[in-house]
């Protein structure tokens, strides 16, 4: 594994120390962290299975990392809800998740469980948490595995996105919509 100072996946390059080039063995061992947009696009560019490049990142105001040893494992970016009729004042979309292949098991589902307590805690007018699953390319395990709801009804139609200027040309598999309420999880008994 590269942990040169120019290495993508370093989290702090000024202060890397060599420890024996370990790598995590359980999600548990992650530290999970806000960090840069910038950072976390770079990475979803390098680990994404489907949507590498994301056009309107700036937008992606709330990032998230897994780091172990000075290394990234994992991110997330998260914004309002691109859906118009989706509330934007209480509600969050994760637009990406991306995951290193070799990320120890359960690391989505963990990283959801640490976002969704740092959200609740330093974003208190956010009660709801949304994601959308690619049918293609996933099953919504870690969704279920979080606690996290397939929203009633709703599955989309098959896009395919025209060219434009400035933006991917992608074809995108039916979706479902996932939801978190928080305030219920929370009275659930999730503390």
């Amino acid at each position: 594994m590269n942990k040169c100072a120019d290495s993508v996946r370093v989290a702090h390059p000024l202060f890397q120390a060599e420890s024996g080039g370990s790598i995590p063995t359980s999600a548990l061992q992650l530290i999970i962290g806000r960090i840069p947009a910038r950072k976390a696009m770079e990475l979803n560019r390098k680990w994404h299975s489907r949507l590498p490049i994301i056009n309107n990142w700036v937008n992606c105001n709330l990032c998230y990392g897994a780091i172990y040893d000075g290394i990234y494992y994992a991110i997330a970016m998260w914004s309002n809800p691109t859906a118009r009729l989706i509330d934007h004042r209480t509600v969050l979309e994760l637009r990406r998740m991306a995951i290193a292949p070799d990320a120890p098991k359960n690391t989505a589902s963990r990283m959801l469980r640490i976002m969704k307590y740092h959200i609740r805690k330093k974003m208190p007018k956010i009660v709801k948490l949304i994601s959308y699953q690619d049918t293609e390319a996933h099953k919504g395990t870690i969704y279920k595995a979080s606690g996290w709801r397939k929203a009633d009804n709703y599955i989309s139609r098959r896009r395919i996105w025209e060219y434009r200027p400035n933006r991917t040309t992608q074809a995108c598999a039916p979706r479902i919509r996932w939801e978190l309420n928080i305030l219920e999880a929370e009275g659930a008994g999730e503390r």
